[in-house]
């Protein structure tokens, strides 16, 4: 009742949105209502009875709705995946696909094709739609991530009631949204899995420390001995995790750093048998980054942008500013962010007095932030941080939010107010997770446009977009040259700087140019407080106005002009 009372109001939202605070102001009540419902039905299944919550086909029933719901809403509302970054992901896989060979020349995604290389032979293996997977992906990756935390909650405590719980607040927790067609979701749910081998068939069961001197230090340390008894086990699962770190650091830029941060605190820990694991890990990263990255980091040192302050304007003063409904978005997605973590220090803290503080969980969830003023990562650091931090910090959160004695049964009160929690936690993450759908949800008239510019631009030309939420590239992505007039002209989009230097790249271009404007990069340059609607009519008229510029496409959403060169 759940899942149809939500899919069936998300399906009556009309595209496009036409709010700044995204999905969360035009989904109808009986959404909420579902998502009420499908919490309080939660909460019984979880309080279950005196020997422990429902079964766990009925636990496992409550998560698929749950992830229908919250990561399948902008799927019941249109058919078109979300985001430009999806449309150019599929256009990386396809250009992989035709050339055969990889040029780590052309730009960053080529230096580390790991995924777009299983995208292309899965997508030509199966035959499937590559729009549909897109659309569904967020599903799908939620699914796998879902899988490997619940084998990872397995290793981490024998309490049933925690391991669903923490499943749940995982849910409720990711409005990162880094969950669609994407490398980051793949090396997400790779990492999930080397975390649940290190806690599990490759754990070691460390001696009480008895001082803090060298030789007490290094008697704790040989005194460890492996949580695995069989030892074949133990050698196929290192197989497996050396397999996973080469993959993950063909596949992500990112995500081997945090793998390497973790491995090695929980192996310094002394809570990893294999002891030399990172070694082998920061050796395997840094071969591939001074051999076939080698390309990107030439002109892209990783350490540019270092600092904490550098993070802090990039990921957090950069992001506040823009129209009043987008500020409060990222208000509320960094409330949420908050609230996830003071539960988590209240269930230390709680766990810590009880004696049960699992140090693997508060490691696991602390040593993300390390990565924090290495990179501003494009703004985009805090996010990921955020990203890797929740698993754990849904795990430790559960402290707080069940009894003293998780075996215990919650009482109807407590049961109550955690059902209450986790319906507030849903409304925060709904409104953080989509509150760009003024611009990342595209019209079937966006789509059109963009396919129709990719035809009639000429190879070699150039295609300019507005900005960045554009649903192009996904056919024929060698064939143009694709730049946005914010990155030309490093955000000044006033019509006396931005013109003139997009018309004279257009111009100077050998094959030409086309340049187009959409309705979701309009929205996204006025949310965001870079333009406004009469300065972008002004540009677009200014350009218009031209030498050489012709208009080539119109329709309700999008115009495109070809730009003789």
């Amino acid at each position: 009742m759940s899942l149809a009372l939500a899919a069936g109001a998300a399906s009556t939202v009309a595209v496009p949105v036409n709010s700044d605070l995204g999905l969360v102001a035009v989904l109808p009540y009986p959404f909420w209502a579902g998502v009420l419902l499908l919490n309080v039905a939660f909460v019984v299944a979880l309080r279950g009875d005196a020997a422990g919550p429902a079964r766990r086909p009925v636990m496992m029933w409550l998560v698929v709705v749950l992830v229908l719901v919250l990561f399948g809403t902008a799927a019941f509302v249109t058919d078109v995946p979300r985001g430009e970054v999806a449309f150019r992901h599929l256009g990386i896989a396809d250009a992989l696909s035709r050339t055969q060979g990889i040029d780590p020349d052309i730009d960053a995604y080529f230096n580390w094709p790991g995924f777009f290389a299983l995208l292309a032979t899965a997508l030509r293996a199966t035959g499937l739609d590559p729009v549909a997977v897109a659309l569904w992906a967020p599903m799908l990756n939620m699914g796998l991530w879902l899988a490997a935390l619940g084998v990872l909650t397995r290793y981490l405590t024998r309490d049933p009631r925690r391991r669903w719980l923490a499943l749940w607040v995982f849910c409720l927790g990711n409005w990162q949204d880094q969950d669609y067609l994407s490398p980051q979701a793949f090396s997400f749910f790779l990492y999930l899995v080397v975390v649940a081998l290190l806690v599990g068939p490759l754990a070691a069961r460390t001696p009480e420390i008895r001082g803090f001197r060298r030789a007490d230090l290094a008697a704790w340390w040989r005194g460890r001995s492996p949580a695995e008894p069989r030892p074949g086990h133990r050698v196929s699962a290192l197989a497996v995790t050396l397999l996973l770190v080469s993959v993950i650091c063909a596949s992500h830029q990112l995500t081997p750093f945090m793998m390497l941060i973790a491995i090695t605190a929980l192996t310094l820990s002394g809570r990893v048998w294999p002891s030399r694991l990172p070694l082998i890990t920061a050796v395997v990263l840094a071969l591939w980054l001074v051999y076939p990255a080698s390309a990107y980091l030439v002109g892209h040192p990783p350490l540019a942008n270092a600092g904490l302050e550098a993070a802090t304007e990039a990921n957090v003063v950069d992001r506040m500013g823009g129209t009043a409904g987008h500020v409060l978005v990222v208000q509320v997605r960094v409330f949420l962010t908050l609230v996830l973590w003071a539960l988590a220090a209240a269930g230390a803290v709680r766990d810590w007095r009880r004696g049960r503080l699992d140090i693997r969980v508060v490691l696991l969830a602390v040593t993300p932030l390390l990565l924090f003023p290495a990179q501003s990562y494009g703004g985009e650091m805090l996010i990921r941080v955020s990203l890797f931090a929740l698993p754990f910090i849904a795990v430790q959160a559960c402290s707080v939010l069940l009894p003293t004695d998780g075996s215990t049964r919650p009482s109807s009160g407590a049961a109550g107010g955690l059902a209450l929690t986790c319906f507030l936690l849903a409304v925060l993450t709904v409104t953080g997770r989509f509150g760009n759908a003024q611009y990342d949800v595209f019209t079937d008239s966006e789509i059109a446009a963009t396919a129709a510019v990719q035809h009639l631009a000429p190879p070699g030309s150039a295609i300019i977009s507005a900005a960045h939420p554009t649903p192009g590239r996904s056919e024929a992505y060698l064939e143009h040259r694709y730049r946005t007039m914010d990155d030309l002209c490093r955000s000044d989009m006033s019509t006396a700087t931005c013109g003139p230097l997009v018309y004279g790249y257009a111009r100077h271009n050998p094959a030409g140019a086309v340049v187009l404007f959409t309705r979701s990069s309009l929205a996204s340059l006025v949310l965001k407080g870079a333009s406004s609607a009469r300065g972008f009519a002004e540009l677009e008229g200014w350009l218009r106005a031209q030498e050489g510029v012709e208009l080539v496409f119109s329709n309700v959403d999008a115009r495109a002009y070809r730009v003789a060169p």
